[in-house]
């Protein structure tokens, strides 16, 4: 079951779109990059894969994709627009997993205390930006507060999983994945390959969540 609802926030419109899991236990809303939005090849596959697992997907649209815009605002205005959107996924009445891919995951780890998520997922976190690593954004992911699962790319120019530091969060390496997990061709795993090894890992992970 997919549905799709606009929400207003002091950002401006959102979009939400549903898939539903028939017995639902978790909701897991996930929210887009900065330089794309759901139809990321991640999002899509957890949207496609979890809702048979008792986890519904609410896929995020921050409010400048809604309004069609080709760059995102500073983070405090993306943290604004997601908080603006949490009553609505709160609204089933589950617990929520708080989640994003690069800036999105930064969002969910800056506000999950704040919104009482159970957890986060922290797709593509961008440790860095490409070739700076002294611009840590470690604190972040390690503020986060809550259980963590990172999925990071092996070959992610944003921070290399071999980057990351110590501290209470999972992480899974999805082997020569770049930033949108996209495996070379020469690669010896396939691109359905790299895709399964993340939905396979966030089911594994949200099934222990209990």
């Amino acid at each position: 079951m997919t549905h799709t609802e606009t929400v207003e926030t002091d950002a401006g419109s959102a979009r939400v779109t549903w898939h539903a899991a028939e017995k639902a236990r978790l909701v897991l809303a996930v929210g887009h990059g900065a330089g794309g939005g759901v139809e990321a090849r991640d999002l899509r596959a957890l949207a496609a894969v979890l809702p048979g697992h008792g986890v519904s997907v609410a896929l995020v649209e921050q409010p400048w994709r809604v309004a069609g815009k080709k760059v995102a605002p500073a983070p405090k205005t993306l943290d604004v627009g997601w908080r603006g959107v949490w009553p609505a996924l709160v609204k089933p009445g589950l617990p929520v997993v708080s989640g994003g891919r690069s800036a999105g995951a930064r969002v969910a780890c800056r506000t999950a205390g704040e919104l009482g998520a159970v957890a986060v997922l922290a797709l593509s976190f961008p440790l860095h930006p490409p070739g700076k690593p002294e611009k840590s954004r470690a604190d972040e992911l390690l503020g986060a507060g809550v259980p963590t699962l990172v999925v990071q790319g092996g070959n992610d120019p944003f921070g290399k999983p071999e980057e990351f530091p110590k501290g209470a969060y999972e992480l899974i390496e999805v082997p020569y994945g770049d930033h949108g997990f996209a495996v070379p061709k020469r690669a010896p795993i396939g691109q359905d390959e790299a895709l399964t090894i993340i939905t396979d890992g966030v089911v594994k992970w949200t099934a222990s969540l209990g």
